[in-house]
This record gives C-alpha cells, structure tokens and sequence, in this order.
C-alpha cells in the first residue's frame, strides 16, 4: 500500500518537517552547520531567484556539484520553484556534461566553482542553459553566485503540481554502451521510496547519516538526502572518500548511520585500532550499490562490530528495493526483503512468474517505480513486462520471500552451454586473505563461446603466487566456473560511487597498462 505522503509534494513535505524540527541541526559540518530553518529558507531564496529568472513549472535545471551543504540548498531551491532537478556526475568530461545538458534540455545549470573550467567547456556546447549560478567565488562573466541569491531572502513561488506525474529529479543512468538515459522520478516516487527507507532503517530524530557517497548518485540522494532530511534526521556530508576523513567526521558530529559501497567496507578495514574506535557511535552500515560479499561483511562486522544491512535496487526504483530487516533475520548474501510499499518478483524472459528457488529476472512494481524515460519511449517500453520493472538482475526468492541476487543479466557468461554466473567466481576470489578486490567477467571465445576473466587486486603485503589462486579456484570452484585467465592488477578500476566498473574490464582486457604481465592463467584452467 503506498504511503499517504505520496499525495504532496516533496517542499511540503521538508516544510512539514523543518516547521516540527525548527532550529535542530540538520546538516553538520565543520566550519557551518544549518537548521532545518536555515535550510528551509536558504532554498525558498533560489526558488524565487529562479521563478524571477523565468524557470517555470516543468523545467529543467542541472546541479553540478559535490558534497556539501550548498548541494542541499539548490536541490530542494530547485524542487520549490516546481522545476526539475538533474544531477551531474561530477567526474564526466565536458563532453559528457554537455549531453546531459542538452538531452534534459536544461534551463538552468548550478556548479561548485571547483568544477567551473568543465562547467564552462560544456556550457560552450550548449547554448540553451541560459541561468548560470556559481556555488561560491566563481570568475566567469555574467554568471550569478548562490551567495548572492541567498542574500536576497526572497519568497519562494507558490507552486500548485501533481506529484504523481510532476517529474521531480532525472537521474542519468551510466549505460554500458552508448549515452546514458534519464530516469524520471516523480515527487510520489521518491517520497514514496524516502518513506518505505525510513520506516526500513527505523530513521528517527536523533539519527545522523554519514554520507560519503556522492549525492548525485541515486543511492545517496534517497536514503542519505531525502529520507533523512524529511523524517527530521541528520545529515553529515563528507566531500570525498578518505578512511580518517570518515572517521574523524563520524566522532566529532555524533553520526549513527553510515552508507557504503562494498569497495568502501574493504578499504575501511585497513584502519588501525585508533580509527576503528571512532565507529562507536554508529549503530548501523548499510551496504548498496553492488552485491557485498560474504567474507568481506564478515570481517568488517566482526572488526567494527557494527551490523551491515545489504540491501539493493536500481536508479529506477527510486532507487531502493529491498534490505535485510533491522531487528530481524539478516542473510548473509541475500540483500533481503522488500521495503514497504514495494513488491518483488522473479520472472522468466516472458514475463512469467517462476517458483521460489528459480533463478530469473529480479522485477519490481509499486509507487516508487520511475515515471519511464526523459524522451525515449521505446527504451521505456522494453523496461517492463506491464507494470513489472525490470532490473536487469539474475536472482531467486527463497521460501521465506527474502530475495538473492545472482549476477547481472548482462554479465552471465555462457561457456560451453553451461551458465556460469560471475558473481559465484568472486566470492570464492574474496574469501582468499590476499585478495582484496575481484571482478569477473566474460570474454568471447572461438571454442568455448565465452571464458570467465578473473581481475584481481591483492594485498599491498601479499606473496601469493598465481599458482596458489588457480588452486584456490580449483579446490572451491566447478570445472566449467574455472577462471580461464587471472589478471593481477594495482586496483580495479570504479566508478564515482565507487562501483566496480565491470564494462572498462571487458574493453581493455589483459594489454591495459598495469597488468602484470606475468598474471595470465594457462588454457588449461578451462574445461574441455
């Protein structure tokens, strides 16, 4: 059943809540933290500043930006004045920037003045972006600072929308091949999903998330932005990944929730005793974005002694789908049941429901599910067995409805008939004491069709030879799951979330630089 704040929309919401919350803290950082009433008013001067500017009901206005209260500000400023915000991947090129820009038809582009230089050569391309605003100093002509806006104090617009069709964010998906496209959530869909988060991970007022991830990403922006922000919790942003950056904000700003990749949790354990002590005001880790493997929560939990939930979903949904319940039965491998207002199923190729146990097509139907993609209907079409999105995850339900994903749908390798699903390959890579990043992938071949590739990162100390890890899978893996090669390298290479960027694997293989070239298995590692 959808939640009742699906009827409003997201300003009315966060209003509701800053006028409840007041002048409690809730963004925490060191030099200035704001209320929820700064908050509050900081983002009705830009929404007046942009309906003064002439962005209207509908249309688009990019954000350039990284972590930081300011992020903040010209989200919900954006959202008030009934406009559309769309996020940019900080580390795209120019060029890719310029796509977004000219794809969403936006009107209006917000940037941190550390990303001006890229901000500009894409603004060169674009000529229809016609409001420029510079989160801090900036240099260029004719643009207009957010601190000036903010100066202004004006009214934000009196804007009357439907949030069931009102598209409130579009969230660019980083596609394996070609452009990316743009998810249209609508307000109902991220308050539905910001919701079915907080009622999850129980988010009351004396909580504080960490949040590390770029809020850019969809991960970020549901469960550390929006879900926090309109239940009345805390926010702490961190503008970049660093084990004691981390940690030092965790202690000094009193966070309970840490939101992470699995990367994440394996360079976390390489903290001493010193760093590690100041997790202990977290009560909770929530693990997303990629599936995390057993042994790597393993030893986290048992080094910090902090619970990791793994839950999952695409940017599609909202974009959370499911997390292991608190308080509750937590699986190990699986990434749990779904949260409220969501439902799940597991499908064939046809669109058939398959029995417990069976591994398909991991599909997911409720409220928080996307409006369909910004100008590409057909791509929206073939997204959807009816109402059912399909996620593109290979999975199985078992008998007590918690969900497992197996592989992605794009990454199966078919060797010899036979499925192999790389996922099973990593874990059993992860479980060795020496590996601490693995990927595998397929790579086509004349006989066998395709052979699993296994790319690995070791230790710093580590003295393995690559004979062992051939054992290693030998002893733990079917004959048909072998790796063919194994590729050791400095890291694996990842993308802003600091996921695993399985399709850089597959173009450059074992001639990209950094490859030792002593790390390629024999043939004979393939079964005949």
């Amino acid at each position: 059943m959808a939640p009742a704040i699906a009827s409003i929309d997201i300003p009315a919401r966060f209003r509701e809540t800053a006028a409840r919350r007041g002048d409690a803290c809730c963004v925490f950082v060191d030099d200035k933290s704001w209320s929820f009433d700064e908050l509050d008013r900081a983002s009705d001067a830009v929404a007046a500043a942009l309906a003064d500017a002439g962005i209207a009901l509908g249309d688009r206005v990019a954000l350039l930006c990284g972590n930081c209260p300011e992020f903040l500000v010209a989200y919900l400023g954006i959202l008030k004045s009934g406009a559309t915000v769309v996020p940019i991947n900080t580390l795209l090129n120019y060029q890719e920037m310029a796509y977004i820009l000219a794809d969403s038809e936006a009107r209006g582009l917000f940037y941190q003045d550390a990303f001006e230089t890229v901000a500009d050569a894409a603004l060169q391309e674009v000529s229809a972006v016609a409001m420029r605003v510079c989160i801090g100093e900036g240099s260029a002509q004719g643009e207009v600072r957010l601190g000036d806006l903010l100066a202004s104090s004006g009214v934000a617009p009196a804007v009357e929308l439907d949030p069931q069709d009102a598209v409130a964010v579009i969230l660019y998906t980083s596609g394996t091949t070609g452009h990316p496209k743009g998810a249209m959530l609508t307000h109902a869909n991220l308050l539905a999903n910001a919701r079915g988060v907080a009622q999850a991970l129980a988010l009351g007022d004396e909580d504080r998330l960490l949040v590390v991830l770029p809020m850019f990403h969809a991960f970020a922006a549901t469960v550390g932005i929006l879900a926090s922000l309109l239940e009345g919790c805390g926010v702490i942003p961190v503008g970049r990944f660093d084990p004691r950056l981390v940690s030092t904000a965790i202690a000094t700003h009193g966070a309970t929730i840490f939101l992470g990749v699995p990367s994440m949790y394996g360079v976390l354990l390489r903290l001493d005793e010193t760093w590690v002590a100041r997790w202990k005001g977290i009560r909770l880790c929530v693990s997303g974005g990629a599936a995390m493997p057993v042994a790597l929560m393993s030893a986290f939990e048992q080094r910090f002694a902090v619970p990791v939930h793994e839950g999952d979903g695409p940017t599609e949904c909202g974009p959370v789908t499911c997390v292991n319940p608190l308080g509750g039965d937590r699986r190990p491998a699986s990434i749990g049941v779904p949260i409220p207002s969501v439902e799940m199923r597991i499908l064939d190729a046809a669109g058939r429901p398959l029995p417990d146990g069976e591994t398909g097509e991991v599909c997911v139907r409720g409220p928080s599910v996307m409006k369909g993609y910004f100008k590409q209907p057909e791509a929206t079409r073939q997204s959807f067995f009816g109402d059912w999105f399909r996620t593109g995850d290979l999975g199985y339900r078992d008998a007590d409805g918690y969900f497992y994903l197996v592989d992605r749908l794009k990454d199966l390798i078919i060797t010899n008939g036979m499925n192999v699903y790389p996922r099973v390959i990593e874990e059993v890579l992860y479980r060795h004491p020496d590996v601490v990043e693995a990927a595998v992938v397929g790579d086509p071949d004349p006989r066998h069709g395709e052979v699993p590739v296994a790319h690995i990162a070791l230790r710093a100390d580590a003295t393995i030879e690559l004979a062992d890890l051939r054992a290693w899978c030998r002893q733990h893996l079917g004959q048909h799951e072998l790796p063919r090669r194994i590729l050791l390298r400095e890291s694996l290479p990842k993308n802003a979330a600091g996921k695993i960027l399985k399709r850089e694997l597959r173009v450059t293989g074992e001639h990209e630089r950094g490859v030792r070239p002593s790390s390629v298995a024999s043939d004979g590692d393939l079964a005949e």
